[in-house]
């Protein structure tokens, strides 16, 4: 069975009124084991940050720019997830978004039923407490120090965490419940959270050198406490 995590980072709560998406971050699991597939992009909203949602996620308009356009990555993205339960915190956010994206760029919406929303899971199974991400991860011992802002990958790789916690845990038999002989190489790199699967050669990146230079000015621009820098 095979499941996508993911999480997005927004201009704002509402794309009626205009907001869009900045970031999408996903993982991939298969048979609720991470295979280290992931995708990550940086999207041009063609609007200016307010600084509130600046704030959350420290995403300016300096650095997303140069970065492409929705159209341009949507199918992109539609082709990752494909038939795939996609498991998101607070999915009904994440679907507004991504489907208010899709109408705009003339593609196909996902329709809610292929959604599974984790913040509905642990209402049930923890009425009455907090369950936002950072609650659940202290709940679980799960380590978010990284947290310090918003980001959509990490944050879907935190997620993934929650969420196996919340379903009763990995499987007992770790990463061997993953199929033998199936293709997890096609997409991204793996993420550094999930070493459950090794490659004995890693994959080239597919990182231009302006990407690289673009990354590395964003990075100055959040200060020497930047996650990255740790």
């Amino acid at each position: 069975m095979r499941e996508i995590v993911w999480d997005t980072e927004t201009t704002g709560f509402d794309p009626q009124s205009g907001d869009r998406l900045v970031e999408i971050g996903a993982v991939e699991l298969f048979n609720h084991m991470p295979t280290g597939n992931i995708y990550h992009q940086y999207i041009n909203p063609q609007r200016s940050m307010p600084q509130e949602a600046f704030a959350v996620h420290g995403l300016g308009d300096e650095f997303l720019a140069d970065k492409p356009l929705f159209k341009a990555i949507g199918q992109d993205f539609l082709d990752f997830i494909g038939d795939a339960k996609i498991v998101a915190h607070n999915a009904k956010f994440d679907m507004r978004f991504i489907n208010a994206e899709l109408k705009m760029a003339g593609m196909p919406p996902i329709p809610m039923t292929q959604s599974l929303d984790t913040l509905e899971i642990a209402r049930k199974k923890f009425p009455g407490a907090q369950n936002s991400l950072d609650a659940l991860c202290r709940r679980f011992g799960i380590d978010n120090s990284a947290r310090e802002k918003h980001g959509a990958l990490l944050d879907s790789e935190i997620l993934a965490e929650v969420y196996l916690e919340l379903i009763g845990g990995r499987q007992p038999d770790f990463a061997l419940s993953v199929v033998a002989g199936r293709d997890v190489s096609s997409r991204g790199k793996s993420a550094s959270q999930f070493k459950d699967l090794v490659r004995a050669q890693p994959l080239e990146t597919k990182r231009t050198e302006a990407e690289t230079n673009a990354h590395r000015a964003f990075i100055e621009k959040l200060g020497p406490d930047a996650l990255w820098n740790k």
